[in-house]
């Protein structure tokens, strides 16, 4: 009768523990405070930027849904503002871009943005502080949007880095041509050198 109650005592210890422990992880979620003043503004396009920018609809309707996050009170707000992105994020990235756009550097950063704001949702899913993901996240759209100034303002020449740089590569084929010539001459010139010094 003893091994019975003992075995009994045990499990009920271990299972009422577990649920402490659930239930004190949820206090710390309901916690987390948002306060969206101490969070980082958006990087400014310059108008350079923004004249393409105009006409690229899935764009505009992405940094709509983005403002939207500076306006949450609690994580229920926050959680849809996320979802809504996400659809907006997905909708941008399988659109075309303009051409000043349609570039490696835009995309990837992109993709970091995508990154972190799926994080965010998962934070949220699971009941986690999703406070450090969330400043990640608005990091990763803040250099979209520098990459778009950055691109604008770019005044190098693509084609002439690539044309010098066919260029230069015919010379150092020369180069590597032409020089175990010169070292055959050079070694057997000084090998006759030394034969003479002795």
């Amino acid at each position: 009768m003893r091994k019975l109650f003992l075995l009994g005592i045990f499990p009920m210890l271990f299972f009422s523990c577990g649920q402490k422990e659930d239930s004190e992880g949820k206090v710390e979620v309901a916690r987390v405070e948002l306060s969206p003043s101490t969070w980082p503004k958006k990087t400014v396009i310059s108008a350079k930027a923004m004249d393409t920018l105009k006409a690229w609809t899935e764009f505009n309707d992405m940094e709509t849904s983005f403002d939207a996050l500076y306006g949450v009170e609690n994580l229920e707000d926050l959680r849809l503002v996320i979802e809504n992105m996400v659809e907006k994020q997905n909708l941008w990235a399988k659109s075309e871009y303009p051409g000043t756009f349609a570039l490696a550097q835009v995309k990837s950063r992109q993709k970091v943005f995508k990154t972190y704001m799926l994080k965010t949702k998962n934070d949220l899913e699971f009941q986690t502080d999703p406070q450090e993901t969330l400043l990640k996240m608005i990091h990763a759209y803040n250099a979209v949007r520098a990459q778009f100034n950055v691109t604008v303002n770019n005044t190098l020449d693509a084609n002439l880095i690539l044309e010098d740089g066919t260029d230069a590569l015919e010379a150092l084929e020369e180069f590597r041509e032409d020089t175990p010539k010169v070292l055959k001459k050079e070694t057997g010139n000084a090998s006759k050198s030394k034969k003479a010094v002795k």
